[in-house]
């Protein structure tokens, strides 16, 4: 908070910020016409297999990642900085330690984060924001993390994507309400529009609906009834926010769909997680209701970058 606070005050050293093109404090939201306008085209198709860096925390983890690569097949390949409930201001800030860091990346996938961003070796970074959203926006910059990252990694043309998340299941205004409402809200009004509104001139920053994908898929299981092993959303969490297997499948397959631009119908369910071990398979019929699931939701938000399919 200090920090903060004398950035605020002592007007040298936030004009010295600004010069550098970086923010500890937001400004107005883009315009919604403006904001609109920058997803009015699809992102560019990737032409093969990507490069992708992670960033963030246990709604990443290393399981999630590990699905992702082998839905993609031969070339594809990723590293990740986490840690437990990680603000995007721990990862940016050298001074502010991330929680749970040596444990979160004692893995060989595991890349400095600034070094990976200034490399050149990826062609996606992919971050995301800690839980709770609000207490983020209120108490950690978000948006202005959000282009200080997106700053430094556009710098050698790598494109970003944030990750939308979710709240926990027992949120006190209800986990399948606080979906409805969060991603234009939260995620988009108060995260990418401010951190768009920062950059001269705004480069798109593409959307992993998560959250979105969760709550359609919480829909479709409440409309069809149990299939596979699955009989609610609850069966995708192995706690109040921590997605299982299944969950990390359905989450692997979002992120498949907006980085290939690909439709995940007909993807692998037999999988394993990051240890090699065996994940749990939803089975035929729950893959493929999540594989669908995935591409309505992705198909219809033009912040994906991805075509609308309708």
């Amino acid at each position: 908070m200090f920090k903060r606070i004398a950035l605020f005050v002592f007007a040298p050293a936030f004009a010295l910020l600004a010069a550098l093109g970086l923010y500890n404090r937001n400004p107005a939201p883009l315009d919604i016409a403006s904001f609109e306008a920058l997803y009015a085209a699809p992102a560019p198709k990737p032409s093969g297999a990507r490069r992708v860096f992670h960033l963030g925390h246990s709604l990443v983890g290393r399981d999630m990642p590990a699905m992702l690569a082998q839905l993609a097949g031969e070339g594809h390949d990723y590293a990740s900085q986490l840690g437990w409930g990680a603000t995007l201001q721990s990862h940016w800030d050298p001074d502010i330690p991330i929680n749970g860091f040596d444990a979160e990346n004692a893995h060989d996938k595991y890349r400095d984060a600034r070094e990976a961003v200034k490399s050149g070796d990826y062609d996606a970074l992919i971050l995301t924001e800690m839980v709770e959203i609000k207490d983020a926006i209120a108490y950690f910059d978000s948006a202005a993390m959000l282009y200080n990252w997106a700053k430094a990694a556009q710098e050698t043309a790598m494109p970003v994507y944030l990750y939308e998340t979710w709240p926990p299941l027992d949120d006190p205004e209800g986990w399948r309400m606080r979906l409805d409402g969060d991603l234009g809200t939260y995620w988009e009004g108060q995260i990418m529009r401010p951190a768009l509104a920062m950059a001269d001139p705004p480069t798109p920053i593409y959307l992993i609906p998560g959250g979105q994908v969760m709550a359609a898929f919480a829909d479709a299981l409440e409309a069809q009834g149990p299939v596979g092993p699955l009989t609610t959303y609850a069966d995708l969490f192995s706690d109040n926010i921590h997605f299982n297997d299944y969950g990390a499948y359905l989450i692997a397959l979002t992120h498949y769909a907006v980085l290939y631009q690909q439709s995940p119908v007909g993807l692998p369910h037999r999988l394993q997680r990051a240890d090699g071990s065996p994940a749990q398979d939803p089975g035929l019929e729950a893959a493929r209701l999540m594989q669908e699931t995935v591409w309505n939701v992705v198909t219809s938000l033009p912040r994906t970058g991805v075509p609308s399919q309708y």
